[in-house]
C-alpha cells in the first residue's frame, strides 16, 4: 500500500524583495513553505550571501580572517572588487565601522565618499551597515541615502528610535529598509508596522531578527526565528512576511573560541579551522531557521554555506 505523507497547509509566502538595481541585482525571498522543505513548497530565491567589508582597521579580527585579504584590508573599494571577482560574491555588506562614537567618531562626509567609492568598484547590491548607534547611523545613513538615490542600498540597522528619519530617507531616495530588533517577534512585528504606516513598502522592507554565534545565544536565535516564520507561513500575519537578513559573521569571530589561539589553549585545536568552523555551523542553523541573507566573512566558510544551499535547494 502506497505511503501518503502528511504535509503542513501554509496559507502565507513570503514576500519577494530586490536589492540593488541593474543586470546584478538580487531578489530574495519568495518562500511558500517553511525552510528548505521543497517536497511542500517552492523556494524561488535560495538564500544569498554578503561578504563583509569594513571601512577601517581590523584589529578585531583574528589572523585567520585577515589572512585572505591583507592587501586590501585598508582600502574598502579594492575589498569589494576582489571580493566579486576573485570570490565571486554576489552582494557586498559594506560596514561603516569609523563612524562609531565610540571609536574614530569618523564624520558622515567621509562615510559617504567611502559607499561611493565601493558602489564605483562593484555592480553587485550593497548593504550599508551603521553601527548600532541611533543617533549617528540617523545622521549618516540618511546622508549616504541622499548621495547615492536610485542605487537601491540596504539601509540598516534602521531601529524603532531612528525609524522616522531612516524611513524616509529610503522611501524619497529610492532605498532598502532593513529594521532591527532585538530577538523577539512583537518587536519586530511593531517596526515592521511602524515602517509601513510611515510610508515604507513591502518590497522595500527587509528584517534583521539580530543573532547570537553558536554557543552565544544560537538556540534563542533559532526558535525565534521558528516564530517569524510560523507568523508568515502558518498563522496569516502578513506583517512579518518579510526576508530575514542576519549578520552573523561578527558575532562569531568575536568569541574567545574563534580568537584564541592554540598556543593558548592546545586541546582547542588550530584556530584557523576552529574560527571556520564556527561561522559555518552558525549559518547552518540560521539557513535552517529560515534566514534569507547571511552576511559571511571567511571564504572557505562561505564555500561551505555555498554548497550547502545548492544541494538543501536541488
Amino acid at each position: 500500500m502506497a505511503v501518503e505523507f502528511v504535509k503542513q497547509d501554509y496559507t502565507g509566502k513570503i514576500r519577494e524583495v530586490t536589492i540593488g538595481a541593474g543586470d546584478k541585482a538580487v531578489k530574495v525571498g519568495g518562500a511558500n513553505s517553511y525552510p528548505f522543505y521543497l517536497f511542500e513548497g517552492a523556494l524561488p530565491n535560495p538564500p544569498r550571501i554578503a561578504w563583509e567589508v569594513w571601512d577601517a582597521e581590523t584589529d578585531q579580527w583574528p589572523e585567520a580572517c585577515k589572512e585572505p585579504f591583507a592587501d586590501v584590508l585598508t582600502d574598502p573599494p579594492a575589498w569589494a572588487k576582489k571580493l566579486v571577482e576573485k570570490h565571486g560574491a554576489e552582494m557586498i555588506a559594506l560596514k561603516l565601522v569609523s563612524i562609531d562614537p565610540n571609536g574614530k567618531n569618523a564624520d558622515a562626509k567621509s562615510a559617504v565618499e567611502t559607499v561611493k567609492k565601493v558602489l564605483a568598484a562593484v555592480s553587485v547590491p550593497v548593504l550599508v551597515f551603521g553601527v548600532n548607534s541611533v543617533e549617528k547611523d540617523a545622521e549618516v545613513l540618511r546622508q549616504v541615502a541622499e548621495a547615492c538615490e536610485g542605487r537601491n542600498l540596504v539601509l540598516g540597522p534602521v531601529q524603532e528610535q531612528n525609524h522616522k528619519a531612516l524611513g524616509a530617507g529610503a522611501i524619497g531616495f529610492k532605498h532598502t529598509v532593513l529594521a532591527s530588533t532585538p530577538i523577539d517577534v512583537n518587536l519586530a512585528k511593531q517596526l515592521n508596522t511602524l515602517l509601513g504606516n510611515l510610508g515604507v513598502k513591502e518590497d522595500k522592507l527587509l528584517m534583521d531578527p539580530t543573532t547570537g554565534g553558536l554557543g552565544y545565544g544560537i538556540e534563542y536565535t533559532y526558535s525565534v526565528m521558528e516564530r517569524d516564520r510560523m507568523a508568515a507561513l502558518v498563522q496569516q500575519d502578513e506583517k512579518m512576511q518579510q526576508p530575514l537578513v542576519c549578520n552573523l559573521a561578527p558575532e562569531v569571530w568575536k568569541t574567545k573560541e574563534a580568537k584564541l589561539s592554540a598556543q593558548d589553549d592546545p586541546k582547542m585545536g588550530e584556530a584557523k579551522t576552529r574560527g571556520i568552523t564556527l561561522e559555518a555551523m552558525t549559518a547552518t542553523l540560521l539557513l535552517l531557521a529560515g534566514a534569507d541573507v547571511l552576511v559571511m566573512r571567511h571564504p572557505e566558510a562561505v564555500a561551505k554555506i555555498k554548497t550547502l544551499i545548492k544541494e538543501l535547494s536541488a
